[in-house]
């Protein structure tokens, strides 16, 4: 397997790609002297992740739920003007505050945790 396309900047990885450069089994013997070692934290940049803001939640019965119409109003358990829940891949990372970015929402990171990938699995 070719590595050099691997490590391109902006390429993005398939699984397929991700676990055949993991679980390669070539034998030392078979490489050159001068090989780097394969750097598994630079093939781990490129796996996508899903960063959301999480604004609060509400527990709610089934008959609430079946009752909420289009001007229903809903109490979350984050006070207003309260920084919300920043997540990546439904885990919990840090705290930030909305803002407008050009024509879209943005999140101004106002407190962040250390980022372990071991905290990031499931």
């Amino acid at each position: 397997m070719d590595n050099t396309s691997l490590t391109s900047p902006g390429d993005e990885l398939s699984v397929e790609q991700l676990l055949d450069a993991a679980t390669d089994t070539a034998p030392a013997a078979a490489l050159p002297a001068e090989a780097p070692p394969r750097n598994l934290m630079r093939l781990m940049r490129k796996i996508p992740v899903t960063l959301t803001l999480e604004v609060g939640s509400a527990d709610v019965s089934l008959h609430e739920l079946m009752n909420i119409a289009k001007d229903s109003v809903i109490e979350l358990d984050t006070l207003a003007g309260e920084p919300l829940t920043i997540k990546v891949n439904g885990i919990a990372i840090g705290r930030a505050e909305v803002v407008a970015a050009g024509e879209n929402y943005g999140l101004k990171v106002v407190e962040i945790s250390d980022i372990h990938l071991d905290s990031l699995t499931a």
